[in-house]
Formats: structure tokens, sequence, C-alpha cells
């Protein structure tokens, strides 16, 4: 998929990529054919960096509701020559998605739209799964020999049938044409025993029942393709074939051997082994050193914070990683002890990727005396890689679960900027912990937020006097059918709160 590429926040597109309220706002305000300009361009270009956590398809249909927008933009980008060479779902999928609400509020042309793209499209199946929430039985019913053209006649078809049915995400259509297309009878009637035979005949090669036989079962991948006999210096090791298509050295096979033989090591470990443990968690070869120390974090043992730094010194970047990753595991007055040492910029390594996974750690479960140290943190990293990473998120939570006043500014920052509509959220959660000015400030915009959970957290937190708007939106919102029950029930609370305090 592309690299979404997002204007400056201050812009009308820059408002719409990023799902803001303000950007409705902005839009029906804006003049009406330069705001359809700016909706288009993000509907025909998902601007989301992770569509699987960050929604858009209802905030850019209701623009579309509110503007009248004609939808020409959205079936020439379904249509476009592209939709014959690919059939990547992220090219199309949240167009689709908002054909889908607009079909909801009644649009007919984007129902049409839907019904042609599932009979024709590349992307057919996420047209069909709108339309089966959508559509009346009679027009599921028209598509049906359409759809079963996607599937060639043959063994290989059927068998490709047979695994679409199973994974369908809605299977109403496919219970309709049951009755009427042989094909699917057989083929929905046959899928669970495909499963059924798939899990039987599973093959593989499991470690044998000690702790030495599991640890060298973990780096099998790491002897060149021999076995655990080779590393246990049996003489009759042969090298073992490859089994599936993931390379037996990647870093995410080794990852999962490692994490599978950890999970081993908790039934077969006895007392007397933690020696040989502490010693591969030490210098073992690298899953099974990944093996041994997360055994360690997972029992607590007392030597594990020790092993974790060491092991965050290592030359092996994914020895590092490994030893951030369960870092963020671990809990205990002891381990937060030596999180504060080393996330103290007074100690010199608080810009260190041990201090940082250990200001990650206090932001989940440190305590409130941990609270400078976090927004320092959280400081230090818009700093350095500005609005965005994995591990932001997780410091806006701890900033907000502290209550640290003192992070509202960088917390500000962070909702107007961020990019994803998920990291918004969380900033607008924490805010409504940290910031006095929460319900007439920032609420308010959160009322019209792409996010359905930033939406209920402003119909719960939003002031009802003062601004004129607000009332009318939770108005607005607690009779849209399309909207989330959650937010609805806070809506509603919001609106008879509003009402008993007028009487």
């Amino acid at each position: 998929m592309f690299e979404p590429v997002i204007a400056p926040s201050a812009s009308l597109l820059g408002l719409l990529q990023r799902g803001r309220g303000d950007g409705q706002l902005h839009a029906l305000a804006a003049d009406r054919a330069e705001a359809i300009a700016a909706l288009e361009e993000c509907v025909t270009r998902d601007p989301r960096a992770d569509w699987q956590v960050e929604s858009r398809s209802l905030y850019y249909a209701r623009l579309y509701m509110e503007l009248e927008a004609p939808l020409d933009g959205i079936e020439d980008h379904l249509h476009s020559a592209e939709d014959l060479v690919t059939d990547d779902e992220s090219r199309t999928g949240l167009a689709l998605s908002v054909l889908g609400h607009l079909a909801a509020y009644g649009r007919r042309d984007a129902l049409l739209m839907l019904r042609e793209y599932a009979a024709t499209g590349a992307n057919w199946a996420w047209a069909l799964d709108e339309l089966a929430l959508r559509d009346d039985d009679r027009g599921l019913l028209l598509l049906g020999t359409a759809v079963l053209d996607h599937f060639p006649p043959g063994p290989e078809g059927d068998a490709e049938l047979r695994e679409f049915i199973r994974n369908a995400y809605e299977p109403r259509p496919w219970r309709l044409w049951a009755a009427y297309h042989p094909r699917v009878a057989a083929a929905g009637e046959q899928s669970p025993f495909d499963l059924w035979q798939r899990q039987i005949n599973r093959s593989g090669v499991t470690p044998g029942w000690s702790t030495a036989d599991v640890l060298a079962w973990a780096d099998q991948g790491e002897l060149g393709g021999l076995g655990a006999d080779a590393f246990l210096g049996r003489p009759d090791a042969r090298p073992e074939p490859p089994r599936g298509t993931d390379s037996p050295t990647g870093p995410d096979a080794v990852d999962r051997r490692a994490a599978a033989a950890a999970r081993c090591l908790t039934a077969v470990v006895r007392p007397e082994d933690r020696p040989a443990l502490l010693e591969a968690a030490r210098d073992g070869l690298p899953a099974a050193r990944r093996a041994a120390l997360r055994y360690l974090v997972e029992q607590r043992d007392p030597a594990a914070v020790e092993l974790i730094e060491a092991a965050a010194a290592d030359v092996d970047d994914r020895m590092v990683r490994a030893a951030l990753e369960l870092l963020g595991r671990m809990r205990g007055p002891e381990v937060l002890a030596q999180a504060r040492r080393w996330a103290d910029p007074a100690s010199g390594g608080a810009d260190s990727a041990l201090g940082e996974a250990a200001v990650q750690l206090l932001a989940d479960a440190g305590e409130p005396e941990d609270a400078p140290l976090v927004v320092a943190g959280l400081r230090r990293w818009v700093s350095v890689r500005g609005v965005s990473g994995t591990g932001l998120g997780s410091l806006v939570d701890g900033a907000g679960r502290l209550a640290a006043a003192d992070a509202v500014p960088v917390l500000r920052h962070i909702y107007g900027e961020a990019a994803s509509s998920e990291l918004r959220g969380r900033a607008a959660r924490a805010l409504a912990a940290t910031d006095v000015h929460f319900p007439e400030g920032p609420a308010v915009e959160c009322l019209w937020d792409c996010e359905e959970s930033t939406r209920e957290l402003a119909a719960r937190h939003v002031a009802t006097t003062g601004d004129a708007r607000v009332l009318e939106r939770l108005r607005r919102l607690a009779a849209d059918p399309a909207e989330e029950a959650e937010v609805h029930a806070a809506v509603r609370g919001r609106l008879t709160a509003a009402r008993e305090y007028g009487r």
C-alpha cells in the first residue's frame, strides 16, 4: 500500500485526512466545490496508516450527506484501470465502506454502485460484505451468478469457494444463494469437513520433554538446518527438511520458536534446572537465550532484571529488541525501582533504548510519583520523533493514567497534529483526565470526531452550556441510526441530564 501523504493540520484537507471534528465544521463552512474535492481526495486515497485501528468511513459518509455531494469521484476511482491489475483491498476498501454507510442513509446511487462493483470489481468481496448488511434479499439474489463466476469450475475453483464461504465475514448472501445454487449448497456442506481434515493432519517436530531438549529445539533454525540431536551431540543427527515457506533463521521464525519454547519450559522446568536457564539467558544461542529469559521474566526470577539489563546492551539487535519487549511485561516494586533509575535523566541513560523502555514501563505500571519521568519521556519523544511511533501511545496513556497536569501542553500538541485518529483519541482521553478546560475546549470538537470512542468520550465530558452547537450536535447523534450504541447511550444520558438541569 502507498504511504499516505498528510497535509498540514491547519488545512481543510489535513483536518479531513486526520478525521478531526474541526474538519467537518470547516468543510461545511468552506466553498462547497473545495470541500467536495478534499473529501474525494480522502476517500480515494485512504489517509490512514493502519485501517484496522482507525475509523473514517462513517465520518466521510456523514460529510457526503451534509454536502449533498455526488459520487462521481468514487465511481471513477472504483472503475479506474488500476482495478484491472490489482486486487489490493486497501485501494478501494475505504470507498466501499463509505458507500455502505451512504446506502444505509438511503442513497440509492451508492447501493447501485456497490451492486455493480460486487459483480465486476477486483475487491468484490468487500462490496459484497457491505451489501450483506444493507441490501434486500432480492438484490443479493440477483448477484449470485456474477459472484459465483469469480470461482472457476473444477476442483480448484470449488476448493476456493469452500474456503471463501468458510471465512466469509457476512454469511447471509451465501445462505440465500444455497437455496438456488447447488454448487454453493455443496460447498457450504463440505467446508466444515475441510477444516476438520486440516486439523487432524497437522504435523511438525516437537521438543523432547526436558529443559535441555526444549532449549535445543528453540534453536534448530539457528543451527543451519541441524536438529536438536546435533545440538545435544548425538552422532546420528541429520539435516531436517524445511517446513513451510518461512525462513528458519528469519527474525520472525526465531521469535515464534523462542515464544513456543518459553511456553514449553513452564511445563518441564524443575528447580534444579535454574542454573542451566541462567546460563542460557546469559550466553545461549539466540532463540534459546530469548526463551530462557522470557521464562525467567514470567516467573519473576530475582536475576531477571540484571539479565534484561545485560541483554539490552548486547551487540545483537534482535536480542536487544527481545529484552526491551520483555521489560515491558515485568511488574513489581523491584522492577519499578530499577526502571526509575534507567529512566532518570540524571543517570545519563534516559535517551538510550533501555531508558526509553523504562519510561514505557513507568507509563504502563508506574505510581503517581513517576509522573514527572513519564512527562519528561513524552516531551523527549515528541521533540526527537515528532507525533508518530509505536511507543508514543503508551506514553500518552500513562500521562492520563497518572493525571500528569504538566503534560497538558504536549498532549494538546499531539491531539492537534497526530495523523492517526487512534492516537488522537488516546490524547483526548489523557486530556480528559488532566486538562480542566477539556469539557469546554477539545471535547466540543470531539463530538464530530471520526472515532466512535472519541465521540463517546466527548459526550460524557462536554459542557452542555456556553456553546450552542453542543446540544444540537448531541441531539443529531442521538437521532442518527448509524451511530454506535455506546455513543447513543452516552449522548442520551447527557441530554437527559441537560433537561433536568434546565428545569
